[in-house]
């Protein structure tokens, strides 16, 4: 949907003839990096093509109208500045609805509502995290247009504040930090503990990042997630008592194989391995894509799905089906789950000449094992979170 419509809609939906300004929060994919961010590791997320727009413009009085193109059963959902409680009548909005909450609550002056309409391109239950697109195009939207003064990444941790404490869910950092301060042609090295980061450059020239959706919708229950993390945990107290360290991010594998005989499950092992290998696993990635070397990043991003396949086991035959038919097509570099793991979706890194035959062939194994189709899309690497104008319109 390009912006002449999307302004289109908004002039019939508020009922005004007032051109909007536009915003735009991409998606993100993880390359490497899953499961780290609560292990005291390091993640490494891109932002993308994908993504939410949202078109607004202030009204004269304290009135919030929000409407989503992609839940247009919910109608316009409307509050007041002075009444910003979470509402399970509110549906998708309580998440700008919680922005507005978090930028008041930290002291900026938004003096008046705005008509606001919000649609987005990223696919549901993929797990390229379209709630935290909709925050961070809500903040940027708030900054612009109430022209307030605010760091980028206080933003980014409002963003999550309303993920933990006002819509409820127990999220790192990583997804609004790969939004809200995406580079086009770069992923981010981040340190979730410390919120350091260094851009690493991605010079895709002869090649194209592949998302595969396995369009098994994400049931990485509560428990399973708590579970992981509690192996986690219990390996770490074990290491503990010999070893001083604050989290599995500080170990080198070296380290670890040196030192994991002190941990007394061999499960609560595993995980620990993974966690341990692949926090390393992110920081050589950085500099294999320092000095461009794309093949030997290929091959971090397979032994990371290994590693979460064997080791943190939270792959599925579904993900695996996809990741192991990619690694059989010609001249890919290297595939992975990314996200969460148990459906959502895999990512590749693929020529830019066999991207028809690579969805072709990848499709039909999938479909003959598990019996429905993938969905693909070709992503390019762009900017964060941002105000866009007409000729910028990514679709």
């Amino acid at each position: 949907m390009n912006t002449e419509k999307l302004i289109s809609q908004f002039q019939t939906t508020f009922t005004t003839d007032q051109s909007p300004r536009i915003f735009f929060a991409p998606g993100r994919i993880n390359l490497i990096g899953e499961h780290t961010d609560y292990n005291g590791g390091h993640v490494f997320p891109a932002s993308i093509s994908f993504g939410t727009y949202a078109l607004a413009s202030k009204r004269s009085d304290n009135k919030l109208r929000f409407y989503s193109i992609n839940f247009p059963e919910n109608g316009v959902i409307e509050c007041d500045l002075s009444n910003l409680k979470f509402d399970d009548g509110h549906y998708w909005a309580n998440y700008p609805k919680g922005m507005f909450y978090n930028f008041l609550k930290d002291g900026f002056d938004i003096q008046t509502g705005a008509d606001i309409l919000y649609y987005g391109n990223i696919p549901n239950g993929a797990g390229l995290s379209s709630s935290a697109s909709i925050e961070i195009a809500t903040g940027v939207l708030i900054e612009n247009l109430y022209k307030l003064d605010i760091d980028r990444i206080q933003m980014i941790q409002l963003g999550q504040s309303v993920e933990n404490h006002y819509i409820g869910v127990n999220s790192g950092i990583m997804d609004q930090f790969a939004i809200g301060k995406g580079k086009k042609d770069h992923a981010i090295l981040l340190d979730c503990q410390t919120l350091n980061y260094y851009y690493a450059p991605i010079q895709l020239d002869r090649h194209v990042i592949i998302i595969i959706n396995t369009n098994k919708r994400r049931e990485l229950s509560g428990s399973k997630y708590n579970e992981r993390r509690a192996e986690c945990e219990r390996a770490l107290g074990d290491l503990q008592t010999e070893l001083s360290i604050q989290s599995l991010g500080d170990l080198t594998e070296e380290q670890f194989e040196d030192s994991k005989h002190l941990i007394k499950n061999e499960i609560d092992r595993k995980r620990a391995k993974h966690a341990v290998y692949e926090n390393q696993r992110t920081l050589q990635a950085l500099e294999q894509l320092k000095q461009g070397n794309l093949e030997r990043f290929g091959l971090l991003m397979n032994q990371s799905h290994l590693s979460l396949q064997d080791d943190y086991q939270v792959t599925g035959i579904e993900l695996d089906t996809i990741v192991e038919a990619a690694w059989s097509q010609e001249g890919v570099l290297g595939a992975r789950m990314t996200g969460a793991g148990f459906g959502g979706c895999a990512i590749a890194i693929v020529p830019k000449d066999s991207v028809d035959s690579f969805k072709k062939n990848v499709n039909q194994t999938y479909k003959n094992k598990i019996g429905y189709e993938a969905t693909f899309y070709v992503a390019t690497i762009g900017d964060g979170a941002k105000e866009i104008f007409k000729k910028e319109c990514y679709e």
